[in-house]
């Protein structure tokens, strides 16, 4: 049995609002329109997540709500403080006490605690860019097996920046 752990950095933000506090920075229209690419990608191709669990920052907030509309999914929100500016045991000790039922999990965060997750996760040394996600699969039947030495495997990566260049 698999679970498939999906993590989402936030898209772009704006930095227009210098007084604004970090945890209050909205995204920018580019990255609307990338976390919009990311909930249809989602939908697509299958993978719709059947829990999304987002920092509580604006920005993050933001990107996990637009990609849900766009996917269609049907879930509520959940945020988690201690996912704003996590590290990776910040994320382990989340998605321990997930429901065994949940077999799909998108988390949207802040790098470099979900960069490290990744990197944790899947043993190489990956970028996750604004609005990037990855789809990793866990080989576990139950999430409370997850730990430090669990190695998933990389399946997908998306990234709106690179579909942005090339255009």
């Amino acid at each position: 049995m698999t679970k498939t752990l999906l993590l989402m950095r936030h898209a772009k933000s704006s930095w227009k609002d210098k007084s604004l506090p970090d945890i209050k920075r909205p995204l920018k229209k580019r990255g609307e329109e990338a976390a919009e690419r990311i909930g249809r990608t989602l939908r697509d191709t299958g993978f719709v997540p059947n829990l999304i669990i987002s920092s509580p920052a604006k920005r993050t907030r933001q990107t996990a709500e637009i990609v849900a509309k766009a996917a269609h999914y049907k879930g509520e929100i959940e945020y988690v403080d201690s996912f704003y500016m996590g590290e990776p045991n910040d994320f382990y000790t989340r998605l321990k006490q997930l429901p065994r039922e949940a077999d799909k999990v998108m988390v949207v965060g802040h790098n470099p605690g979900l960069e490290a997750l990744l990197q944790h996760l899947d043993g190489h040394v990956d970028a996750l860019p604004t609005g990037a996600l990855a789809l990793l699969k866990l080989d576990l039947k139950d999430w409370s097996e997850l730990d430090m030495s669990t190695a998933g495997q990389l399946i997908a990566f998306w990234d709106p920046s690179r579909d942005e260049k090339k255009k």
